[in-house]
């Protein structure tokens, strides 16, 4: 009588011995992976052994595959590379590691980690070759499942993206005697950032910039919301009071009143700063409000760039924060910069951040530039400064009188 190698039993032989033979057979049918030995002294390696996890794995019975190449298992559908490093193995006395789709006896597939290790005699010689077989194809599925998912979310986010570029005002606008230009250079494919141009009744724009806490979707759909209600068309909207022929421009201070009672934190789970202005077109007065936003740059004709003066809680930190208005006139040649702190907070190799210093430099060194070239320098100076690779928003909106 023999076993499942085709070979004679242990029965006859040194109790101890056989013993232990069975014992190592017994173990060798419990374990959960397909265990195969082909002898590789006899052409085309025949199978000389397979056990239990094999046939429950295969579907196999081990009448059926005893004598055989175990290339059988494999189809039409079995990849090609994997075919050729197990052959390139088998020829080579080596080990290998592959995982193959391979074929049960019923034709449905199963993903195979193969484990293919060679056996040699006291003389070197290779003699047979051991092979565990690990069924793997719950991990691949759910490896495959999440490909597609992440695939999916990759082209939502760009189309995402491509409306969050689509809200944006055009990069440079002239106005009356006011020309207006910005840069926008996100860090991922979303934003958190937001910069506008608002047209106001009685010839006044409104421009703000804000900054989303955090990064990815969360901060994009809050800048989103943000940039939409920032604006006098929609109903019920932020920046003006009453309707008809004539709502009225509201302050900013209660502009940002409203946002940080429509946007509390312990809501959103969400802050932003925001600095947002009020400008007459044809007297260069503007009244803004500054929300924990950096100060935006004022460069006179013939001075050197300055920040201007302004404080505030960011919007939705503090339930009942006060915010102030204050005001400055761009005279004729004068230019006023906003922007948010991934401009001077932008890391280089070292750690080190650009810094205000560097940004009033920037605005300096260019200042006899056209306005959108000019800011252009600054927002490639930035993106300089930590080598393409921001870890913030980088976004900034000037606005020159003329």
């Amino acid at each position: 009588m023999g076993d499942r190698t085709g070979q004679p039993t242990t029965a006859g032989w040194p109790g101890q011995v056989a013993d232990w033979l069975e014992l190592k057979d017994r173990a060798l049918d419990v374990a959960a992976e397909g265990v195969t030995i082909a002898d590789a002294r006899q052409p085309d390696r025949p199978l000389i052994y397979v056990n239990e996890g094999f046939e429950r794995m295969t579907g196999y019975p081990v009448a059926q595959v005893l004598g055989r190449n175990c290339r059988f298992l494999q189809g039409p559908d079995s990849d090609a590379n994997a075919v050729a490093e197990i052959r390139a193995a088998l020829r080579e006395h080596r080990e290998c590691v592959v995982e193959i789709l391979n074929y049960r006896k019923d034709s449905t597939t199963f993903w195979n980690r193969l484990s293919i290790t060679p056996v040699r005699d006291s003389s070197g010689e290779v003699t047979h070759f051991i092979g565990i077989q690990s069924d793997v194809t719950a991990r691949r599925l759910a490896e495959d499942s999440l490909r597609r998912s992440k695939a999916a979310l990759e082209q939502d986010l760009k189309l995402a993206a491509r409306v969050q570029q689509a809200l944006l005002p055009p990069p440079e606008v002239e106005v009356g005697g006011l020309r207006i230009a910005h840069a926008f250079h996100p860090c991922d494919d979303l934003a958190g950032d937001g910069v506008g141009i608002v047209p106001l009744p009685d010839n006044r724009l409104g421009l703000y910039v804000l900054d989303v806490s955090g990064h990815g979707v969360g901060a994009a759909l809050l800048s989103f919301t943000l940039t939409h209600l920032l604006s006098p068309t929609v109903e019920g909207a932020l920046l003006t009071d009453g309707t008809g022929a004539a709502p009225t421009v509201l302050a900013p201070s209660r502009v940002a009143e409203r946002l940080n009672r429509q946007f509390p934190m312990d809501r959103t789970r969400q802050y932003f700063t925001l600095v947002y202005g009020v400008i007459e077109q044809t007297t260069g007065r503007f009244q803004y409000v500054m929300a924990g936003h950096p100060a935006p740059v004022l460069l006179r004709r013939g001075d050197p760039p300055v920040p201007v003066a302004g404080v505030g809680l960011p919007i939705g930190m503090m339930d009942e924060a006060e915010f102030t208005d204050e005001s400055l006139t761009l005279e004729p040649g004068d230019r006023l910069y906003l922007y948010t702190d991934g401009v001077i907070e932008a890391l280089d190799a070292a750690e080190e951040e650009f810094g205000h210093a560097r940004l009033l430099d920037e605005i300096a060194r260019w200042r006899d530039q056209p306005l959108r070239t000019g800011l252009d320098l600054v927002a490639k100076a930035v993106r300089a400064w930590c080598g393409d690779s921001l870890k913030d928003d980088v976004s900034l909106l000037a606005v020159e009188r003329r």
